[in-house]
């Protein structure tokens, strides 16, 4: 899992579908990426199970899979942010 999110644009793939589903073409946009990159890295997340795809009408929208994953990220994200105090 952490393999997957060691890329950065995987990671803001991922970061940008935490709390709302997008479709390819959103994230590509919203990233400054082709569709065709999104839809690569996107089938790398759905192969880790970090996110899912939901069908509607002709488009998927992607989301974090599971309340799992959106609590790993943030708390992984937290994390790295903290102000370290090593005494």
């Amino acid at each position: 899992m952490c393999k997957v999110m060691g890329d950065p644009t995987r990671l803001r793939i991922l970061l940008s579908c935490l709390d709302f589903p997008h479709s390819v073409g959103e994230i590509a946009q919203r990233l400054g990426i082709s569709d065709a990159l999104a839809s690569h890295h996107l089938r790398n997340l759905k192969a880790a199970r970090l996110v899912r795809g939901e069908r509607r009408g002709q488009r998927v929208f992607h989301i974090a899979a599971d309340a799992h994953v959106r609590s790993f990220v943030l708390d992984m994200c937290d994390h790295v942010t903290e102000v370290r105090d090593d005494g």
